[in-house]
């Protein structure tokens, strides 16, 4: 992969490792799928190997990312999710063929119909919201707690109330910023 690009934020649901692709939403965004390149890495990495990617089908794969946000956020505070996301990510869902195939190691294995269409394997990724969103699986969507972050994602944590997206990032820079706001405040006092 290419070095000069932000590293993906990969997490154990596929659909909501797609909508990290874009993070810090509420802050300075990183766009981690920059390139059409860019999307043909995310997919290899994620189990969907395409052999390419044209600009026109890097815009279908951002709509569906921001589609699934939009559904995933409205789900995981109550709301319904908006009906043109909804759309998006049924469209995505039909037009994409693959097949689910088991492996030696007894692991489930994404089979796209042809290595070069990204469709299909956008279509997996909406068939994984899909499953989210619906409440298929044992879980629930949740808002990171950072307020420049503010990702969807799915927590399969056993008291269902993890509070950030990834510990290793938005996790650690609000409990280092929570640790400095003391320092600063018990340094304060002792003056």
């Amino acid at each position: 992969m290419r070095s000069e690009f932000p590293d993906f934020r990969l997490g154990n649901v596929l659909a909501t490792s797609f909508t990290a692709t874009l993070t810090e939403r509420h802050g300075d965004a990183v766009e981690r799928i920059p390139t059409p390149q860019r999307l043909v890495d995310w997919l290899a990495v994620s189990g969907l190997a395409v052999d390419s990617c044209t600009p026109a089908q890097l815009e279908l794969a951002r709509e569906l990312r921001e589609s699934i946000h939009a559904a995933a956020t409205a789900t995981a505070i109550g709301d319904t999710p908006p009906a043109s996301a909804v759309e998006v990510i049924n469209d995505r869902s039909i037009q994409g063929r693959a097949a689910a195939v088991l492996t030696l190691e007894s692991a489930r294995q994404w089979r796209l119909s042809s290595a070069s269409c990204v469709e299909d394997a956008l279509g997996v990724i909406a068939a994984d919201a899909i499953s989210i969103i619906a409440g298929e699986r044992d879980g629930k969507l949740a808002l990171c707690a950072s307020p420049t972050c503010r990702a969807a994602f799915f927590d399969t944590s056993q008291s269902r109330t993890r509070k950030w997206c990834d510990m290793n990032t938005c996790g650690n820079r609000q409990k280092k910023a929570r640790f400095n706001a003391n320092q600063l405040r018990d340094g304060r006092r002792r003056e």
